[in-house]
């Protein structure tokens, strides 16, 4: 790089050495703006913006969570949970004595012998698959009239895999989030029963095609539930960036997978355009296009805060902090006897919450136009954060004003953090149909989770033919 030489500064007249330092201050300005932006930059992690814990590495970051005062492991009065001895063992061994008295040598008769002590241990058997052979008869009657019996349905090969199997395998797949080749290792280990992983793509295709009717039921659910969260995030997909996008409630789930990330992808999977309801969401441009009533997720906002606050030392981020957790609070309180807060409850709330916005306004003035410029003003992120929240302050406080409504987009975000955690373990999907797939057998099994089902045998029936249909609310 070529050094900056400085000018013979005897050779200069006064208006060219004033030229000069407006010049080299123009340039520390922007110089200055650069590195503080940079900085600002180094210290995000997952507690002061939206990055996720994931990209936090090695060092030590700092919880939302405040303490509870309550000392770890299980609290005064929680109700623990052991082993308990079961009235009717699978199988008892008993342990004999010795046929004479070590001591006398007297003979010592098992049948008066005793009880002294029960010990049970539990554990699970070391098991085989099982080889079934179905047989169909054929006799002919004396009128020359032929019979022959007919195999159950679903046995319909020569030789084939049970549906037990099969749903063990896409449970290991798509609800464990084992990659194919280790599900198959697994299955061999524990079972002896070798499985290739083209088979388990097989019958992941098999259950996805079963299971469709089942998820479409969940995508009119979530059309008709009172509140629903959105998310959204990348995928990769054969080789290609792709967006995972979801809609969860407190009861069911649904994704969807799509090439691009906006408008598009949320009319082709036709959810969030047909609600009227409450949506909650992280202010993502996009959402605001939908008619519906909006929601802001309030975790957003309080990791910008808490980076204002380290960043920039003034007090007012706090003061919204606490103030907004205090909110959250006393709406956790209201819901179990009340619909909603009083009146005079969330007017004052909402007038802390402007009193707050006007502090912070008056120390961080909007920068202004400097001559013909065109185009939008570069803000500081205090002033676009307190723009933003003085815009959309019926939607940050939306959990005041509607108690069903949560102070975050937790279920959104939890939602999207399993299928994240597939890509992590297993790599990118190798195929669009893949991953589509993925989407409809993980919207069946979080929502029947959701509801109290056990995945493994929801996944039986679906194999048996009888897949259980989710509850609609």
């Amino acid at each position: 790089m070529r050094e900056l030489e400085l000018p013979d500064l005897t050779t200069l007249t006064s208006d060219q050495k004033d030229d000069l330092i407006r010049l080299l201050f123009e340039q520390v300005r922007i110089l200055t703006a650069r590195v503080s932006e940079l900085e600002a930059r180094l210290s995000k992690d997952s507690h002061n913006s939206s990055k996720p814990p994931s990209s936090d590495g090695l060092k030590k970051t700092r919880s939302l969570r405040r303490p509870s005062g309550a000392k770890p492991g299980g609290q005064v009065g929680h109700k623990g949970t052991t082993l308990k001895r079961v009235q009717e063992p699978d199988e008892v061994i008993e342990h004999g004595l010795p046929e004479r008295c070590d001591g006398c040598g007297e003979a010592l008769p098992p049948s008066c012998a005793q009880i002294a002590e029960r010990r049970q241990v539990f554990d699970i058997p070391v098991v085989r698959y099982e080889a079934t052979e179905h047989r169909t008869l054929r006799l002919q009657c004396g009128c020359g009239k032929l019979h022959e019996s007919r195999f159950p349905a679903g046995v319909s090969e020569a030789v084939q895999h049970g549906p037990n199997i099969r749903a063990l395998a896409v449970h290991l797949t798509q609800g464990q989030l084992l990659p194919l080749a280790r599900s198959a290792q697994l299955i061999d280990d524990l079972y002896g029963l070798e499985v290739s992983p083209a088979t388990l793509l097989a019958w992941i295709e098999e259950a996805s095609q079963v299971l469709r009717p089942a998820v479409e039921s969940i995508a009119q659910a979530l059309i008709e539930a009172p509140v629903v969260h959105a998310d959204e995030s990348g995928l990769r997909v054969a080789s290609c960036l792709h967006w995972l996008h979801t809609a969860a409630s407190e009861t069911h789930t649904w994704y969807g997978v799509h090439a691009r990330r906006e408008m598009e992808a949320i009319e082709a999977h036709g959810i969030l355009p047909r609600r009227m309801a409450t949506l909650v969401h992280d202010c993502w441009k996009p959402y605001w296009k939908l008619e519906c009533v909006h929601a802001l997720c309030n975790a957003h906002l309080l990791r910008e805060l808490v980076f204002l606050h380290e960043r920039t030392g003034q007090t007012w981020p706090q003061r919204m902090i606490d103030m907004l957790i205090s909110a959250r609070d006393t709406c956790a309180a209201a819901r179990p006897v009340t619909a909603a807060l009083t009146q005079g409850q969330t007017q004052q709330i909402f007038v802390r919450y402007h009193a707050i916005l006007d502090e912070g306004s008056a120390i961080n003035p909007e920068a202004k136009r400097e001559g013909a410029r065109r185009g939008r003003i570069k803000q500081t992120p205090a002033i676009n954060l307190l723009r933003r929240m003085r815009e959309h302050a019926d939607e940050v406080l939306r959990f005041l004003t509607d108690l069903r409504v949560p102070f975050t987009n937790n279920l959104g975000e939890r939602a999207i953090r399993m299928p994240k955690v597939k890509q992590k373990i297993s790599g990118c999907f190798r195929t669009l149909n893949g991953a589509e797939n993925f989407c409809i057998i993980r919207s069946y099994l979080d929502t029947m989770h959701k509801q109290g089902h056990n995945t493994f045998e929801l996944l039986r029936h679906a194999f048996m033919g009888n897949p259980l249909q989710p509850a609609s609310c």
